[in-house]
């Protein structure tokens, strides 16, 4: 018997997140681990009167997140090979399902780090179609995840704890977890709107000092159109801009590879200094990735109150309340960002204890509640 809080996920998916109407072609991307939901999926954008195509890989094979078989055995001019149908589905279709589903979620740590970079960058005009499709609204993409055991061991947790955790960060629990999520819109826009023609940013902490201009920028209120579960603000920072430093309190997972105590210093906008308590090489390597990789694509406040601890996967901890996070590499062009990268690595530091967020001088967040006036 199916578990009814599937059908549900799957009904916020594709009414909610996708936005599937008529024609709409989606390109639906797993594992055998997901089948499940991508079974439902299925049905459900038939349903709505959309053309699903179904890209259902075998554990270790799924390509931009957990291949790697192929990483393993690719020469570097399959390494350099543009995946012809995702090329072309990215390019054409108006919409993506992207389940996360992994059985191993560190397959790819003894990997070359040189190999997972030339394969990045050949896939990059992938993520750069998705970006700026997604920016204009013809290409309907989302991201989640479904439960299996790898992801519960990461997490600390047994498959049933969480598969409750996931089934409830997502709503799918609730009778109308759509009206939920709006809500969730309706609760962030007023942080939007107050930063609307703002300039400067200025964050303090235990763990932060750091200066960026967010002038010429826009927010964006992420309330589960592009990730599921959901719950930040974000922009893209003034690419020059960026000073101080940052020492970021969660591991900051990339690849299958975990790096810990990641501490960065910017000046002008770059990364001068890198260090980590834990896999600094793989750190270091991936920051020489290309032009963009030293630089921030994005900065965010998460505000899912609902995610309180770390679970070891960026969809869920980057979201968790009362935390920040910063990406290196490719930015998301709706937010008037302009750095490109064949990387996007999410970093989160906490903010939750004597932290505060400025803007233009006026104190905009503290300890992890926002408290500007309203």
């Amino acid at each position: 018997m199916t578990d009814s809080r599937i059908s549900k996920f799957a009904e916020i998916l594709v009414q909610h997140s996708a936005r599937v109407v008529p024609g709409d072609r989606i390109l639906l991307e797993g594992t055998t681990a997901a089948e499940p939901l991508l079974r439902e999926l299925y049905i459900q954008i038939l349903e709505k009167g959309g053309i699903p195509h179904l890209m259902m890989a075998l554990p270790g094979t799924m390509p931009f997140s957990q291949d790697e078989m192929f990483l393993t055995y690719a020469k570097d001019t399959q390494l350099d090979f543009v995946p012809t149908f995702y090329k072309l589905a990215y390019e054409q279709f108006e919409g993506r399902i992207r389940i996360h589903s992994a059985t191993n979620t560190r397959g790819t740590t003894n990997i070359d780090p040189a190999k997972i970079q030339r394969r990045g960058k050949a896939t990059s005009v992938i993520t750069e179609a998705q970006f700026r499709r997604g920016a204009d609204g013809s290409f309907k993409w989302v991201t989640t995840l479904f439960p299996t055991e790898a992801y519960a061991q990461d997490a600390s947790m047994s498959l049933k704890e969480y598969e409750d955790f996931v089934f409830g960060a997502v709503h799918a629990n609730e009778a109308d977890p759509i009206a939920f999520w709006k809500s969730v819109e309706v609760k962030q826009q007023s942080a939007v709107d107050f930063m609307k023609g703002k300039n400067q940013v200025i964050l303090r902490g235990p763990n932060v000092d750091l200066t960026l201009s967010v002038k010429g920028r826009t927010f964006m209120n992420s309330f589960g159109t592009f990730n599921m579960p959901d719950g930040e603000i974000y922009t893209g920072p003034v690419e020059d801009s960026v000073n101080g430093w940052v020492k970021f309190t969660y591991p900051a997972n990339y690849g299958g590879t975990s790096v810990e105590g990641a501490e960065l210093t910017f000046s002008n906008g770059r990364v001068t200094t890198a260090k980590a308590d834990k896999n600094q090489d793989f750190l270091l390597k991936t920051l020489d990735t290309d032009a963009g990789s030293r630089s921030l694509g994005e900065f965010a406040i998460g505000t899912n109150f609902d995610i309180q601890r770390f679970t070891g996967n960026i969809l869920f901890d980057e979201k968790i309340g009362g935390s920040f996070h910063m990406a290196l590499g490719a930015g998301y062009p709706e937010t008037g960002s302009k750095n490109k990268s064949a990387i996007h690595w999410d970093m989160i530091c906490d903010m939750r204890k004597d932290s505060e967020i400025l803007v233009d001088g006026e104190l905009f967040y503290k300890d992890g509640q926002f408290v500007f006036e309203k």
